[in-house]
């Protein structure tokens, strides 16, 4: 009876320590998803615009997509055919810093709260923070891990920074909240998928970078803060055309 007693006890701390382990796993894939979805902080991470090691002695092999899925190296245009059917982004520079487009990123994570810019027509938003020596003359907003200047309807100034802001404040999320009478798993009339490797195949790949021009987005609903150009009436010409001389004739002469 000893024995079994004993026994017992020994199975019954087993099993209370495998509980314990997996409870302890659960609370780090709770606090793993409170802090972005598993592919956010491998492609912050990721070394872009190198020289493809896989494809070497091809011409433009410059590294700037990302497969979600595999969440590995940065990938050039020929190693899409390996990533066929998976979530690729593409990732593009301004200023030395790398950028993503928000139709892409948008769709995936909640972005709100970092600021967003306009290049070519196109919102982004960068990547890594971009510290600051010192804010400008008479900022009043700065960026709350890196120092950048910031308009005041903004608390961040990259995903990496809204990631370090979410380690001390659990209001901040990447999850996306549905918006009020809309469908939250509508996506027509969005370019979700206009970095797949169909498309890439089908449309051309753009290899080009941003130009340096940069502006403030502060809408991050709308999709352009440009309004449409029509055609304007032309102005109706008040003034009298000249009159056409009539034929001219010779003056008589008088003897």
């Amino acid at each position: 009876m000893v024995g079994m007693t004993e026994s017992s006890l020994d199975g019954g701390g087993g099993g209370g320590a495998v509980a314990a382990a997996h409870e302890e796993h659960e609370h780090e894939q709770t606090e793993e998803d409170h802090l972005g979805p598993a592919w956010l902080r491998p492609l912050l991470s990721t070394s872009f615009f190198v020289a493809c090691t896989a494809h070497p002695e091809l011409s433009k092999n410059e590294c700037n997509l990302f497969c979600l899925g595999c969440t590995g190296d940065a990938l050039c245009a020929y190693c899409l055919p390996s990533h066929r059917d998976h979530h690729v982004v593409q990732i593009r520079r301004s200023s030395y810093h790398n950028v993503i487009r928000v139709s892409e990123v948008g769709k995936l994570i909640d972005i709100s709260h970092v600021q967003t810019y306009v290049i070519n027509s196109a919102k982004i938003v960068f990547l890594n923070g971009r510290p600051q020596a010192r804010p400008g003359k008479g900022v009043t907003n700065t960026c709350e891990i890196c120092c950048r200047s910031l308009p005041d309807s903004f608390r961040f100034c990259s995903l990496g920074c809204k990631l370090g802001g979410m380690r001390w404040d659990p209001s901040l999320t990447f999850a996306i909240r549905p918006k009020r009478g809309q469908d939250s798993g509508d996506g027509s009339g969005s370019d979700y998928d206009s970095f797949s490797p169909k498309k890439l195949r089908k449309t051309g790949y753009e290899l080009g970078r941003f130009d340096r021009g940069i502006r403030w987005s502060d809408d991050e609903g709308s999709k352009s803060n440009t309004a449409p150009i029509t055609p304007t009436t032309p102005p109706i010409n008040r003034c009298r055309p000249s009159r056409r001389k009539g034929i001219p004739h010779r003056a008589p002469f008088y003897g």
